[in-house]
């Protein structure tokens, strides 16, 4: 089965390419590629055509994408597995794209077992073994490198439920210490909670003090676009992730 895959991903590579002013404008719109190097940005090209064909990415409620559209989802989709690998994203087979933010209507039960209607408007959304769904606006609003991006924190989702349900803690690499990288996520997340409920301002989305796999979602959209702050903030996280994601991406001059 692993020969035959080979097999195919070599026969796609052959018959498939992404056109050199598609690639240009697609890298053009999207700033935190700026400092990926040659080497990297072969590998890049290469997953993001083995992505979309292996990947349905599709847009709904009347929403029409184009090809351009299509190829900045999986740019961004694929810088977290720049240096992991396509097998990283086993298990789902497509990316729902909206015209605008999407509402949820379910039910939740809270501490005392009464159960309630939420409805929530969210940007983004990854279903345990279904796919990844995102609002197209928050997907174009990547050409501003802030801190905040919807594809990569969608996929970090994914990451994470490799292992079963998110919960911050995807399959660690051999070599990596799972006691080393529990110690380090727990004592950053506790402490940016009590931040965000002292109110102090950081440039770090607060969503994610919500829970464990927000906050590790979170922080890897930091990693990738302003990973200077991680590394100012909570240097012991960026390591585990650089230990994660490897090797760590360069840094973007503020």
């Amino acid at each position: 089965m692993w020969s035959y895959k080979a097999w195919r991903r070599r026969r796609i590579l052959k018959r498939a390419s992404i056109p050199e002013q598609a690639w240009d404008n697609a890298c053009e719109a999207l700033p935190l590629l700026a400092n990926l190097n040659g080497e990297e940005h072969k590998r890049l090209r290469t997953l993001a055509i083995l992505f979309l064909h292996e990947k349905a990415v599709e847009g709904v409620q009347g929403l029409m994408l184009t090809d351009r559209m299509r190829l900045m989802v999986a740019l961004q989709g694929c810088l977290p597995i720049l240096h992991l690998g396509l097998e990283w994203y086993s298990g789902w087979k497509s990316v729902l794209v909206y015209p605008y933010r999407f509402v949820t209507d379910r039910q939740q039960m809270d501490e005392s077992g009464v159960v309630h209607r939420v409805r929530r408007h969210l940007s983004g959304e990854s279903w345990l073994r279904g796919p990844v769904v995102v609002s197209w606006p928050d997907v174009a609003s990547a050409g501003v490198i802030d801190g905040h991006n919807l594809i990569i924190h969608e996929f970090a989702h994914k990451l994470d439920m490799l292992n079963g349900r998110a919960n911050g803690f995807p399959p660690l690499h051999r070599g990596m210490n799972v006691q080393t990288w529990s110690k380090v996520f727990t004592l950053a997340y506790e402490d940016f909670r009590q931040r965000i409920d002292r109110g102090d301002h950081l440039p770090i989305d607060p969503y994610g003090a919500t829970e464990p796999a927000e906050f590790f979602a979170v922080l890897s959209e930091v990693y990738f676009e302003t990973p200077q702050v991680l590394q100012q903030k909570y240097s012991d996280v960026y390591d585990q992730l650089h230990a994660f994601y490897c090797p760590v991406p360069p840094l973007i001059k503020p």
